[in-house]
């Protein structure tokens, strides 16, 4: 990156020049959380990002690596394909509808077998998953592409229908519901036509956005279009049982139901701990961008 590069959209975190010196001194950092936090508390300043229409009420939702079963082979038991990206860009631009009714079947695109198709719904929402292989061994997937379509909430679809109150929406009862009415199930997931592709992760994962591996309990989901990817940010929220939920995160990763400026999503790790932690959460809170002291950014959506 050249020095006068703008970090992210516009120059609301500076250019590369400006992140040049903490960068330079943060990589010789010891690995010691209190060493990290008073070089962090020295040379950053927290700004406080806003709608640019005088909010700072931001909404934090949680997200997690589920953990399924699968074979890289289709056998009894593992009727599911998850599919690679298609290298044609038609063959790519298919709904999850079309996808489900066979459309990319026959093209050697199946990256993986899984047992359940709700569970096959949950992983493209989440966008990455562990797969515990029927061959042996564990297969960690993530997003390669998507179809171009745009995403649409289920849950809102239930709510307004009244089938869950609104009060109670969440990824458990969501799921719940589902399995509840297999009749219906498939065409509730189908009203949502964003389709996600993957791709095996050497080494494990999940990889965000930002091109790095992702990091439970320290990892934001942002909208890119007004938030840099890699910057610190610091959220002053809560969990889904409403205890305080304060700390340091960087921006690496990114998701088509995460829009706007107020509006981030909380990586929790992998397991069932963190689904439960990452389903439940739907938090209001503050976002606070820490850029290099000295630097004015961009006005707009951001002030003290």
């Amino acid at each position: 990156m050249a020095p006068d590069d703008p970090v992210g959209p516009g120059v609301l975190a500076g250019h590369a020049r400006d992140w040049a010196a903490f960068c330079r001194q943060a990589a010789s950092l010891p690995a010691s959380d209190e060493a990290v936090r008073s070089f962090f508390e020295a040379k950053l300043t927290p700004w406080r990002l806003s709608d640019g229409a005088g909010s700072d009420r931001a909404f934090l939702t949680g997200y997690f690596q589920p953990e399924v079963a699968g074979a890289r082979a289709k056998r009894p038991g593992y009727p599911v394909p998850l599919y690679r990206l298609p290298p044609d860009p038609a063959a790519s631009a298919y709904s999850r509808a079309e996808v489900d009714a066979g459309a990319l079947a026959g093209r050697r695109l199946e990256l993986v077998w899984l047992a359940d198709p709700i569970d096959a719904f949950f992983v493209s929402i989440q966008g990455s998953a562990e797969v515990a292989l029927a061959e042996g061994g564990v297969m960690a997937i993530g997003v390669a592409g998507s179809n171009g379509r745009s995403y649409v909430a289920i849950g809102r679809g239930l709510v307004a229908r009244g089938e869950i109150p609104a009060d109670k929406i969440s990824l458990q009862t969501i799921r719940a519901w589902l399995r509840a009415h297999p009749a219906e199930a498939r065409g509730v997931m189908e009203s949502n036509p964003r389709y996600i592709f993957f791709r095996e992760i050497p080494g494990g994962g999940p990889i965000g956005s930002a091109g790095v591996p992702l990091t439970a309990g320290r990892s934001l989901a942002v909208d890119p279009a007004f938030m840099p990817m890699n910057v610190p940010i610091y959220i002053d929220s809560s969990d889904a049982m409403g205890r305080p939920l304060r700390r340091l995160t960087l921006a690496q990763d990114s998701g088509s139901a995460i829009k706007g400026p107020l509006r981030a999503d909380f990586y929790w790790g992998a397991g069932a701990a963190a689904e439960a932690e990452a389903g439940a959460m739907q938090s209001p809170g503050r976002l606070f961008m820490l850029l290099p002291r000295g630097m004015i950014p961009a006005a707009g959506s951001i002030g003290r």
